[in-house]
């Protein structure tokens, strides 16, 4: 057991590859967590209130390690307070109210765009070189997402329109995409400590969000069953997830780490089956073979002959 861990702790292309795995897992439980809140507590609550946990999980967990760094988030905190309000906040925000105005099948394909901004970001921002096989393997693993997205009905797309809330949902994924490769810049800052702030600034800045919905009159405080799906959201994908990405981006980078995204909604179509009662059909299965493979070929370093398409 001990030869494993030390084995996991020394290999960084283990460590992300497992990180980010898991990453996708738990935000592929927070599609599932959001179709289960409903009715049982409002969207933007639900922002403020995982932020607010997660936020008294790290005073617990991180608080010594947190002064101890202060010197060294000082001289970051205004980008780190941009990472926090649009790489959290408005990223939630725009997710949530995207989804009023387009279709399931519309977020599920967007999102899969998000590898494709870290990869040109990674190359305009560091020089981040861009291979043949990663292009073809980003574009398997977006094949996946739109396999279980149109529920192997690729037809689907003929009935495909452009409408606000993709926009919206193209912005969401460009917000995500810079908070990522704004990680990269801060490397050498501790996980937790960084998180830390970022954190609590995703929570200051939800708060208004909420306050909006309740002067609408749309805020609904969470049932019994409500709390419970919460305390799930702050735990997996707000804290867990998160921790894990920024592990993951370190130790590979936010343009080869942005490609395990794409295992989201081919984890949220399985939870389904497994949690909601779903049936299991033949298009998770080529999904999930899609985007596995993509992946797998998008980190061979090794391409047959191939040389980067990109040269920084």
């Amino acid at each position: 057991m001990v030869v494993v861990i030390k084995q996991f702790s020394d290999n960084p292309y283990l460590r992300a590859y497992t990180c980010l795995t898991i990453t996708a897992f738990c935000w592929g439980c927070n599609a599932i967590f959001a179709r289960m809140a409903v009715g049982e507590v409002s969207p933007m609550l639900i922002v403020t209130l995982r932020w607010l946990g997660v936020v008294i999980l790290m005073i617990v967990i991180a608080r010594r390690q947190l002064q101890g760094n202060w010197d060294l988030l000082r001289p970051h905190l205004s980008m780190l307070f941009l990472m926090g309000a649009f790489g959290m906040t408005v990223f939630n925000a725009l997710f949530y109210i995207s989804a009023y105005t387009t279709t399931a099948l519309n977020i599920g394909i967007i999102q899969g765009s998000i590898p494709i901004y870290m990869l040109l970001g990674g190359l305009v921002l560091y020089g981040t070189r861009i291979s043949i096989l990663q292009i073809i393997g980003v574009t398997m693993t977006i094949a996946g997402v739109c396999l279980v997205a149109t529920s192997g009905e690729i037809h689907r797309f003929q009935g495909v329109s452009i409408n606000q809330g993709d926009y919206l949902m193209v912005l969401a994924c460009l917000m995500y995409a810079g908070y990522a490769l704004g990680l990269k810049k801060l490397e050498g800052i501790p996980k937790l400590s960084l998180f830390a702030v970022i954190c609590v600034v995703a929570f200051i800045t939800s708060v208004p969000l909420t306050l909006v919905e309740y002067l609408s009159g749309n805020l609904q405080m969470p049932t019994p069953r409500g709390w419970l799906i919460v305390g799930l959201i702050t735990l997996l994908p707000s804290f867990i997830a998160q921790v894990l990405f920024i592990q993951g981006v370190s130790d590979i980078g936010p343009a080869r780490a942005g490609i395990f995204v794409n295992l989201v909604p081919v984890f949220a179509s399985l939870l389904a089956v497994l949690v909601l009662g779903e049936s299991f059909q033949w298009f998770h299965a080529v999904s999930l073979l899609l985007v596995c493979s993509g992946i797998w070929l998008a980190e061979q370093k090794k391409y047959f002959g191939f040389v980067s398409f990109f040269r920084s």
